[in-house]
């Protein structure tokens, strides 16, 4: 793959995605372009096309809404998007059986490749299918969708979910920078997620869900994988406040066990992004069915937690690492962890009192033998 230029800037929307510029591209060559039409391989020119990207919201209390069912004490309305109000595959799944044959194809052809028909216009579309624009516009109108640029959006959010760390990391490493700027880059990254966090957080939804924290009586924080480092955070920090906070380790089926035993006032937090791994996604539907009240941490208005649990919040993962960048979600639970602690501050206090003690006398921290000598005597 002949590749000449590789933009600077990490693309986002539920992954990862680069673009890449080549002096002559095939449509497997085109599968990591991040953009629409007035962006095309083989240009001279070099444009900026970051705020170009759907993003999870546009303004502070866009990141939680209110989903269907009854009503929760620590979920807040947010304005519908109407892009984002079901993914793509769902509204094409629902939409199946009212299709024509032939508009079936149609859609199911353009998703199936959607790494070669995310950037195109409508009438390049039609083109690359043999139908005329009109056809392509009738189709996705079809399927719910008001507007061309609607589609769109959605289908790039479809492809960018299936982007695989290889991928990142193999378009990532075909500059050929040095590793200087490979750090510079995944930091700078980091920078913006946090601050696009600071900018954009429902300060009053972080709120709420602290006093939903303070009023349940057991608090599961579900994440697997690398989301059980944010889980364990999560819930260790929320245990010296004096609540009752576990997040399961071990296997699938001690993760079932323990939500099992939610009731009704407990309340269930989980954290996953992208397209999200199943075993935290079923947690959320089994306790939600219960009654059981259910919030997500996620990274987009159109991940499946976002769409099952009661409310949700938002923080940006993406970055130049195949990994992804945990530093907005941790700066997330930081403001969660600060509401709860800052909410009842007198209780706050008195939970921390009676481990004082405790935090300075004994072995807790590492001295050295020196000085450790002269104390015992």
């Amino acid at each position: 793959m002949d590749r000449t230029r590789l933009a600077d800037d990490l693309r986002e929307a539920n992954s990862f995605v680069y673009v890449i510029r080549c002096e002559k591209s095939t449509p497997m060559q085109q599968m990591l372009l991040a953009h629409v039409p007035r962006f095309r391989p083989g240009g001279n020119g070099r444009k900026d096309v970051s705020d170009r990207f759907c993003r999870n919201s546009t303004a502070p209390g866009r990141n939680i809404r209110r989903m269907s069912g009854e009503p929760r004490a620590i979920v807040k309305a947010m304005p519908r998007q109407k892009a984002s109000s079901l993914p793509l595959d769902i509204r094409v799944a629902q939409a199946r059986d009212h299709l024509s044959g032939r508009r079936q194809k149609l859609i199911e052809a353009i998703v199936e490749n959607a790494e070669e028909t995310f950037f195109l216009s409508s009438r390049e579309l039609a083109r690359r299918f043999h139908v005329d624009a009109a056809t392509i516009v009738r189709t996705i109108q079809a399927i719910g969708y008001e507007r061309y640029a609607d589609f769109t959006v959605d289908l790039r959010r479809y492809f960018l979910a299936r982007v695989s760390p290889y991928a990142v990391l193999k378009a990532e490493t075909s500059k050929g920078r040095d590793l200087a700027d490979h750090i510079a880059r995944s930091l700078d990254r980091d920078l913006d997620n946090v601050t696009r966090l600071k900018t954009q957080l429902d300060l009053d939804a972080v709120t709420e869900l602290a006093r939903a924290i303070h009023k349940a009586p057991r608090i599961l924080v579900v994440g697997v994988d690398l989301a059980a480092s944010l889980a364990g955070l999560l819930a260790y920090a929320l245990l010296p406040l004096g609540f009752s906070a576990e997040a399961p380790v071990g296997s699938a089926g001690n993760l079932r066990h323990k939500v099992r035993v939610l009731g009704k006032g407990d309340l269930l937090i989980a954290i996953s992004f992208g397209r999200c791994l199943r075993e935290t996604v079923d947690a959320v539907i089994h306790t939600r069915s219960r009654g059981v009240t259910t919030f997500g941490i996620t990274d987009s208005a159109s991940t499946p937690l976002a769409r099952h649990c009661d409310g949700y919040l938002s923080a940006s993962i993406a970055s130049p690492l195949y990994t992804g960048s945990y530093a907005a979600p941790v700066a997330l639970i930081n403001s969660i962890v600060t509401a709860c602690s800052q909410i009842q501050p007198n209780r706050s206090l008195a939970r921390l009192r009676q481990s004082e003690e405790e935090y300075f006398a004994g072995d807790r921290f590492y001295e050295e033998p020196a000085r450790r000598r002269r104390t015992s005597q």
